[in-house]
């Protein structure tokens, strides 16, 4: 039990590090060029679209470990 909650602490703290980053450099770009802060928004919305699909699958994995552990008998 202790080690999915690693995992999902490790998962979450990923991704808002990531997100974090990915947001704050974006909005970085977007002052420095204006005029193609249309393309780098929908740019960023896809990258944090990724980003965030990491850790929903590290949390489905940890449930299946849990609960269908395949792994003991």
């Amino acid at each position: 039990m202790f080690a999915v909650a690693f995992i999902c602490f490790g998962a979450a703290l990923g991704a808002a590090l990531g997100n974090g980053n990915l947001c704050g450099k974006s909005i970085e770009s977007m002052a420095r060029q204006p005029e193609e802060s249309g393309k780098l928004f929908t740019n960023m919305l896809v990258s944090v679209g990724l980003v965030e699909s990491m850790p929903i699958l590290c949390y489905v994995i940890a449930v299946v470990l849990v609960f269908a552990n395949p792994f003991i008998k």
